[in-house]
């Protein structure tokens, strides 16, 4: 399976080995030698110009060897019993108001299954936050070894967190202070999870609990207690499925947390 069906809150999926999508289905490019915009943007059936737009390019629109280029393209989601705004927002990492917007709908109203929603590529830059900084503001919520690591989603199974083994009970903690947006069941693969909103557009999630020690629109201190590990959902075994993300966009873990002790 290439893609798992989303939590609610927040997209956790299982990685297995990773092949590259088909040009037509990119939506980043790291760029090979030799090739030019003009090749990218016929293989990946997307106009030349909206390319160059979205990754800053300027005539005569060189591109370099290992450059990653964002490929806008508009996506289609059928909306399935059980979505929220929020799931389909993390399932795409794209913000919820603005797949609002692109289809006309009220951001509190909810979705109505067999609805058809259009997808829209955001392209946002970097944030500009150093890796020092960055592994200042977050901590381990767990300590344990990676069972599996985060992979990119430029990638055909891509994973867009870690899975930390942790034996069953231990108490998982925010990684940093933030507002609780989800904490209860998510769809079955990933059993009980803690999301959390730590400002800046940064959030986090915690997967397969056994026990949530949190209630939504509560305030959390970096540290605190928010749920039990376990092995709900489809975990392979006691441990904590958890993800970072920066306005919406997956980022790696293991890059934003102190070196593990």
């Amino acid at each position: 399976m290439k893609r798992i069906a989303l939590l609610p809150a927040l997209a956790l999926l299982l990685v297995a080995a990773a092949e590259p999508l088909p040009p037509e289905q990119e939506t980043e490019h790291v760029v090979r030698e030799g090739e030019t915009l003009m090749g990218i943007a016929n293989r990946a059936k997307v106009p030349r110009v909206l390319i160059a737009e979205a990754n800053g390019l300027k005539e005569p629109y060189a591109v370099r060897t290992g450059q990653t280029l964002k490929i806008p393209r508009t996506r289609k989601h059928k909306v399935v019993k059980g979505d929220t705004g929020f799931s389909v927002s993390y399932q795409y990492a794209v913000p919820w108001k603005d797949i609002a917007v692109a289809n006309g709908l009220d951001t509190d109203a909810p979705l109505t299954p067999g609805k058809t929603l259009l997808i829209p590529t955001i392209i946002k830059p970097a944030a500009a936050v150093s890796p020092a900084a960055a592994r200042d503001r977050f901590a381990w919520p767990v300590s344990g070894p990676v069972r599996r690591g985060f992979t990119a989603r430029t990638q055909s199974d891509y994973h867009d967190g870690i899975d930390i083994k942790v034996a069953e009970g231990t108490a998982v903690r925010a990684a940093a202070p933030g507002k609780v947006l989800f904490a209860g069941d998510g769809r079955k693969q990933f059993g009980k999870v803690v999301v959390i909103d730590h400002g800046d557009g940064w959030h986090s999630a915690y997967g397969f609990l056994s026990k949530v020690t949190v209630t939504k629109g509560e305030d959390v201190g970096k540290g605190e207690r928010v749920g039990l590990s376990g092995k709900t959902g489809q975990a392979k075994g006691p441990e904590l499925h958890f993800e970072l993300r920066s306005n919406a966009e997956p980022v790696d873990p293991a890059k934003q947390l102190p070196p593990a002790e």
